[in-house]
């Protein structure tokens, strides 16, 4: 080759080296080796503790079945107590809420909790994440809940409004408390699954506990023949393993009836 010819092909060779020797450079300022794991979702992903919120009345007792269900399971299960006489203002239940979150993030060291509302509970445990606590929740579970209100407390703030405490007035349709929940019924950052009995005579009627945003679920839709009325929620075997699926570390999914003779054994 002539010298004329090697000093024509000079600089195309330096171009080649010098690309080369740029994606060479690139490659290892790329830190391979040394990218950040991806950041564990904990509160998506490792269920903490639950917090069951009784209806109104308060009662704990109605809630030690599945409390105990939950911890068989191997869960944290605290039941929240309502202050007596359990059918005063549920902002003051809410404040009981938040209080056993915090002890139980604390005694756990969990990054959220799961919540349980059984009928008003429900209600105050979105009162309780409206108050700005998406950020230390999982996952709400309400169980006949009175979302849109229920008739039976229409009647007896109409006729019986001795009768009718505040708790009471508060789960009448279009009440003040109802109206500014309404405003957003599941808010971002949270799990919500409500899950209700067609059969259910307290809350009226039993579609009120269907909430926007929420993964809703009847009883009968999953298990057709079964019986359940508004009392027997807490308690019933099914809609406690509607409860335990439903706060389980999985994605949340909708259930159907093939999914009936699973949580009915």
């Amino acid at each position: 080759m002539s010298s004329d010819r090697r000093a024509r092909r000079l600089p195309l060779v330096l171009l080649i080296i010098a690309l080369v020797g740029a994606a060479v450079v690139a490659a290892l300022l790329i830190p391979w080796g040394d990218a950040p794991a991806p950041r564990e979702e904990v509160a998506a992903e490792e269920p903490g503790p639950v917090l069951l919120v009784p209806g109104y009345g308060g009662s704990v007792e109605s809630m030690g079945l599945l409390a105990g269900r939950l911890r068989t399971e191997g869960r944290d299960a605290t039941v929240v107590p309502w202050p007596a006489p359990g059918t005063g203002d549920l902002r003051q239940v809410a404040a009981n809420l938040d209080d056993a979150a915090r002890d139980a993030l604390d005694r756990t060291g969990a990054e959220s909790v799961d919540v349980v509302g059984y009928s008003a509970g429900g209600l105050v445990a979105r009162i309780w994440i409206t108050d700005g606590n998406a950020d230390l929740a999982r996952r709400v579970v309400t169980l006949g809940a009175p979302h849109h209100g229920t008739d039976v407390a229409q009647l007896g703030a109409t006729f019986a409004p001795e009768s009718c405490p505040e708790a009471c007035l508060q789960m009448v349709p279009g009440s003040e408390l109802l109206t500014a929940l309404a405003e957003d019924e599941t808010p971002d950052g949270v799990d919500w699954i409500s899950v209700w009995t067609t059969q259910d005579t307290i809350v009226t009627p039993p579609e009120t506990a269907r909430l926007d945003g929420a993964v809703n679920v009847t009883v009968q839709s999953v298990c057709a023949d079964r019986q359940v009325g508004h009392m027997q929620l807490p308690v019933d075997p099914v809609v406690q393993a509607i409860v335990v699926r439903q706060l389980g570390a999985q994605d949340l999914a909708p259930l159907t009836a093939e999914d009936c003779s699973t949580l009915d054994g």
